[in-house]
C-alpha cells in the first residue's frame, strides 16, 4: 500500500513536470517557425522547352507531298515551383536546379509582396543559386555552422511544397546523416540527410535547427511516389556560404585544384596495391604541370588525409579541394609502396577544361567511366590527334567499358553520331538515352578510331 502511494506521488508529480517540458519544447518550435519563416520565399520559374521537328531542315514526305507542317521547332512553356532564403537586403539563395534555363522568375516574399528576380549567378555543381530581386526592406535569414550539426539533433524544414496556394510549411524532423555523397545529383555532394518532410517545391528552402539558424539549403528527396519517404537532403550552409560569396564578390566560384584523376578502392585494388585496409582515395593519374605533379605525387598514391581530416572516398576528397582557396597549401597524408608519408601540395586554380565529371546525367545514366574537357596537354599526353572532345579519366573497374577495352586517355569523338566537341555536347548527348539503351560510341585510341558499344545502366 505505501509503495502504491509512492508511485502515485511520484507519477502525480513528474507528469505535470513532463508536460511541461513539453510545452516549452512545443513553443521552441513555434517560436523558431515564426521567427524564420518570414525569411523564405516562394519561387516560381517559367521556363521553355524546344523540341526538334524530327525530319531535320526537310519535312519529308509532308513538303514534297504540299502538305503545310507545324514550325521546325517548336516551344513549349512550363512552370517551375521552388523556394528561396533571404540573405541579404535584396538576395535570395535557391537551388540551381529551380531557377536553370528560366526566362521569367516571380519570388512571392511570405507578406505575399511579389518581385520579379535576376539571377546574380548559379553553379550547377553545387546546385546552387542566387537572385535578386529590387527592395531592400526585408527579413533576413541568421545563417549559422554546417560543421557542428550532430547525427540526431532536431531540424525545422521550412518551404513551399506542391502548389503556391500552400505557401511556406514547415515540418520537422532529426538529422539522419551527414556527408552524404554518390547521391549522383551534383558534382560536389555532401548532403545532410533529414527525415523532415521535403516534397517537391521545398527546393532552395530552409533546414532550421533548435537555434532557428539556417544550416540547410533543402535540396532533393530520395523517393518512388514523387513525395517525401522520409528521406530528404539538404546542402551545408557552409557550401551553399561559399558559393554564394564567390558569385557575389568574384563573379564566379573559384576552386581550388589538385590535378588528379581519382577513384575509390575496393578490396581487390587494396589487396593488390599492398594496404591493409580499404581506406582513402586511390590516384589513378596525375595530370601534367599540375600543383599534383609539382609535388610528386604519383599513379597508385593512396589519399588518407587532407590537413590530417580523414578522406574515405572519391567525392569526399574533391569536395575537401574544391572547397579551400586556390593558393593554399594543404598537407596530404598518403600511403605509397606500403609506406606512409606525408607530402605538402601547393593547390591552384581549377582550370574550367580540366574538371572531372562523371559520366552520368539527370536521370543517372552511367555508361562506366568518367570523363574531363580535352585540351593541349592532354591529347599531347596520350597522342591524340587534336585537342577537341572529351578524354577519359577512369574507367570503373569490372564495368563493360573496361570489358570493352576502354582505358584512360580514348578521346570520344561521337556519340550516337553526335560530334563531341567539349563536355556539353557530351551530356546533351547523353540527355535522350534511357537505361539499358545500347549506346553507340566513336572512340579515339592511339593510332586510330574504332566503334564501341555500351549498355546504359
Amino acid at each position: 500500500m505505501k509503495r502504491y502511494l509512492l508511485l502515485l506521488l511520484i507519477f502525480g508529480l513528474v507528469l505535470p513536470l513532463a508536460g511541461q517540458d513539453l510545452k516549452a519544447f512545443s513553443n521552441q518550435f513555434a517560436d523558431i517557425a515564426e521567427s524564420v519563416t518570414p525569411s523564405v520565399v516562394t519561387i516560381t520559374a517559367q521556363k521553355v522547352t524546344k523540341i526538334q521537328n524530327p525530319f531535320g531542315d526537310f519535312n519529308f514526305p509532308f513538303e514534297f507531298f504540299g502538305f503545310n507542317m507545324p514550325q521546325k521547332e517548336r516551344e513549349f512553356r512550363s512552370s517551375a515551383l521552388g523556394s528561396g532564403v533571404i540573405v541579404g537586403q535584396g538576395y535570395v539563395i535557391t537551388n540551381n536546379h529551380v531557377i536553370e534555363n528560366a526566362e521569367e522568375i516571380k519570388i512571392v516574399l511570405n507578406d505575399k509582396r511579389e518581385y520579379k528576380a535576376t539571377v546574380v549567378g548559379a553553379d550547377s555543381k553545387t546546385d546552387i543559386a542566387v537572385l535578386q530581386i529590387d527592395e531592400k526592406d526585408l527579413p533576413l535569414a541568421k545563417l549559422g555552422n554546417s560543421d557542428d550539426l550532430r547525427v540526431g539533433e532536431w531540424v525545422l524544414a521550412i518551404g513551399s511544397p506542391f502548389s503556391t496556394r500552400l505557401g511556406n510549411t514547415v515540418t520537422h524532423g532529426i538529422i539522419s546523416g551527414l556527408g552524404r555523397s554518390g547521391m549522383q545529383l551534383n558534382t560536389y555532394e555532401s548532403y545532410i540527410q533529414t527525415d523532415a518532410s521535403i516534397n517537391p517545391g521545398n527546393s532552395g528552402g530552409a533546414l532550421v535547427n533548435l537555434d532557428g539558424e539556417v544550416i540547410g539549403i533543402n535540396s532533393a528527396i530520395l523517393s518512388r511516389s514523387g513525395g517525401s519517404n522520409g528521406i530528404g537532403f539538404a546542402i551545408p550552409v557552409n557550401l551553399a556560404k561559399k558559393v554564394m560569396n564567390d558569385i557575389l564578390t568574384k563573379g564566379r566560384v573559384v576552386r581550388a585544384w589538385l590535378g588528379v584523376t581519382i577513384q575509390e578502392l575496393n578490396g581487390e585494388l587494396s589487396e593488390s596495391l599492398g594496404l591493409k585496409d580499404v581506406k582513402g582515395v586511390l590516384i589513378s593519374d596525375v595530370m601534367s604541370k599540375s600543383p599534383a605533379e609539382s609535388a610528386k605525387l604519383q599513379s597508385g598514391d593512396v589519399v588518407l588525409k587532407v590537413n590530417d581530416q580523414a578522406v574515405s572516398d572519391p567525392g569526399e576528397l574533391q569536395l575537401n579541394i574544391a572547397s579551400r582557396n586556390p593558393g593554399d597549401t594543404v598537407k596530404l597524408e598518403i600511403v605509397r609502396e606500403g609506406k606512409t608519408r606525408n607530402i605538402n601540395v601547393k593547390l591552384g586554380e581549377m582550370p574550367e577544361d580540366e574538371t572531372s565529371l562523371a559520366a552520368l546525367t539527370p536521370n543517372r545514366i552511367d555508361l562506366g567511366f568518367s570523363v574531363s574537357g580535352n585540351n593541349t596537354e592532354l591529347a599531347d599526353k596520350y597522342g591524340l590527334s587534336n585537342p577537341d572532345g572529351v578524354v577519359i579519366t577512369s574507367v570503373n573497374p569490372g564495368s563493360e567499358a573496361q570489358q570493352k577495352g576502354l582505358k584512360a586517355g580514348d578521346r570520344i569523338v561521337e556519340i550516337e553520331r553526335k560530334n563531341i566537341g567539349n563536355i556539353d555536347d557530351f551530356n546533351k548527348a547523353l540527355e535522350g538515352v534511357n537505361k539499358d539503351q545500347v549506346v553507340l560510341m566513336l572512340i579515339e585510341v592511339r593510332g586510330g578510331k574504332r566503334f564501341v558499344t555500351i549498355r546504359a545502366k
